[in-house]
This record gives structure tokens, C-alpha cells and sequence, in this order.
């Protein structure tokens, strides 16, 4: 199978595109081109070839009658349309691959416009002229097209074949961070996922104002926050470094707020000088903006956790 896309300079949104069609039908050929010809020849014109049809494999959106927008208001360029047609089973596939886990339909699906609504149609707003580099003044379109060859490095491959050669070589470049970026968005939503039912079942302690969690790395903040009202700390053991952690819970997600801060005397201390004002031996450091502290074992956590709810009801 053959992916055409336009030769010349390339940018976020027909490298993401590309690299999307690239996993979902591993093994095709790319072409670099705008002979019409060739286009119509290949399996896949994307960002080429003056049709929407994905049907026909076709993801162009220059056309004059184009008006492809998600509901939103957002319009398509070439990144989204390839997403919206092949983005769930794009993801399907990388949850496989780099997580081991099998995705039901739904699933994949909200996973996808997830994706969409975080990265994808900022690709396709900063291609359409819609914002310039969004999300960011260095965001992942500028990021992409900085692959793009220099006048310099065009004058000194010494012809127009090396010159193309080069840029194919770039885009491939550009490809294969696109790439990872995709299975990185992939890894962390299906392990949010993962991660609902192990927050939920975590022992909940002193009258169910603390939780406690085996791996302090589980992404716990929003299920605490929309399901668990009473919670006011989470201690959380990190497999990283063999200690325990203190947490407080964010009062909304757009800001440090936080539902109970930790005791103000703790403020910005360290070893000795935390572990002689808690009580605490094994106390390794607080937080000067009160919302972590850590000690070397359980029961040190959990005596900070005590103090920090005795604080909070005085």
C-alpha cells in the first residue's frame, strides 16, 4: 500500500497523519509528490489531492467546497481527518503494543477524542491559521516543522534529488517523534484507566479522611477529588525511591488549593529539622507550599497523616 503526501515543506499536521496511517497499516510506502498522477495511484492522499473521501482513502482538505469542522466549531485539517476516521483504532492497536491491554470499542473511541480534543485539533487549528502554535508559542506543530531542512542544509545537499532526498529523510524524522508522542498519550490514558478501579479499592483510613495507596505514581487526583469527598490526604509509596509520601488533595484541578494543607510549621523543612518539630525519626522533608511531605517508612507517613488531621480540626 502506498500513503501519498505533498512534497516540499511539511508540517505537524501531514507528518501526524501520516505516522497515524503508518501504524494502523504498517508496511506501506510513502511518496513524497505532487504529481496528480501519483496521487491518484496511492492508497492513501493525504493533505493532497483536493478530496475528503475516507472511504477512498482520501484526506484533503484545500478544496474549495471544504467545510469538514468537529462539533465544536473546530475545522479539520489533515491530522484530525485522519484521526477521526482511523485515531480509535490507531489506539487499539499502540494500548496492545506498549500496554499489554485490550481496549473494548468505547473505550478506544474516548481515548481518541481525548487525544482530539488535547493535541490533535491544535495541529490542524495551527495548519489552518487558526492559531498560530497551539497549544503554546512551541507547541508539537512548531516542534515538527523545525524538522523541516534550512535553506543552508538545501544549498549544501548540491542538487534538487539530494535536496528531496533530505527533506524525506526529515520527515521520517519528524515521524518517528510524532510517533512516540502517540504511544506516549496512549500509555497514560489506558494507564488512568487501569488505574480507576485500583484508587477506588485502596484502603481508606481515620474515618475515611485518609487513602492509602500501594504506588504513589497512580494518577489519583481526579477520582479522589470527584468521588471522594471526605478524603483530605493520600499517602502513596513510590516504587521509584522506597519512600512514602504525604499528599494533600487539590481542591479543583486549575489550581494548588488544596482541600487541607499540611501543618504551617512544617514548612520548607528538612531531616533533622522535620523530624525534631513532628516527632517523626524517619522524615525527610516537607514541602515549603505545604501540599508533600515524605518519610523513609509507613508508619513515619502515617504519623505525619495523623498530625496533619489533628491540625486540621484544631
Amino acid at each position: 500500500m502506498i500513503i501519498a503526501t505533498h512534497s516540499g515543506k511539511f508540517h505537524a499536521d501531514d507528518v501526524w497523519a501520516v505516522t497515524v496511517l503508518d501504524i494502523v497499516f504498517p508496511g506501506c510506502a510513502l511518496v513524497r509528490t505532487r504529481d496528480p498522477e501519483r496521487i491518484r495511484a496511492a492508497d492513501f492522499a493525504v493533505d493532497v489531492g483536493g478530496i475528503w473521501d475516507p472511504q477512498a482513502g482520501r484526506f484533503d482538505h484545500h478544496q474549495k467546497d471544504f467545510s469538514g469542522a468537529r462539533l465544536s466549531g473546530v475545522g479539520y485539517a489533515s491530522a484530525g481527518l485522519v484521526w477521526r476516521t482511523h485515531g480509535p483504532r490507531c489506539v487499539t492497536l499502540l494500548a496492545q503494543k506498549h500496554v499489554g491491554h485490550t481496549l473494548a470499542p468505547e473505550e478506544a473511541q474516548q481515548i481518541a477524542w481525548a487525544i482530539d480534543n488535547d493535541l490533535v485539533q491544535y495541529l490542524d487549528m495551527s495548519d489552518t491559521g487558526t492559531a498560530r502554535n497551539a497549544p503554546g508559542g512551541y507547541g508539537l506543530s512548531a516542534v515538527v516543522s523545525g524538522f523541516n531542512p534550512t535553506w543552508l542544509d538545501e544549498q549544501e545537499a548540491g542538487g534538487v534529488e539530494a535536496a528531496d532526498a533530505l527533506r524525506l529523510k526529515q520527515f521520517r524524522r519528524a515521524m518517528e517523534v510524532v510517533a512516540d508522542v502517540l504511544v506516549n498519550q496512549v500509555r497514560y490514558r489506558v494507564g488512568s484507566m487501569l488505574a480507576l478501579e485500583r484508587v477506588r479499592k485502596a484502603p481508606v483510613l481515620e474515618d475515611g479522611r485518609l487513602l492509602v495507596l500501594d504506588n504513589g505514581a497512580l494518577p489519583w487526583t481526579g477520582v479522589v477529588r470527584n468521588e471522594m469527598p471526605k478524603v483530605l490526604f493520600v499517602i502513596g509509596y513510590g516504587i521509584a525511591d522506597g519512600r512514602y509520601s504525604l499528599n494533600t488533595v487539590p481542591a479543583n484541578p486549575d489550581t494548588f488549593e488544596a482541600r487541607a494543607d499540611l501543618p504551617k510549621e512544617w514548612a520548607g523543612l528538612q531531616g533533622e529539622e522535620l523530624a525534631a518539630v513532628t516527632g517523626v525519626a524517619d522524615a525527610v522533608f516537607c514541602h515549603n507550599n505545604l501540599f508533600i511531605a515524605v518519610a523513609l517508612s509507613y508508619e513515619g507517613a502515617l504519623a505525619l497523616a495523623r498530625q496533619a488531621l489533628a491540625a486540621v480540626q484544631r
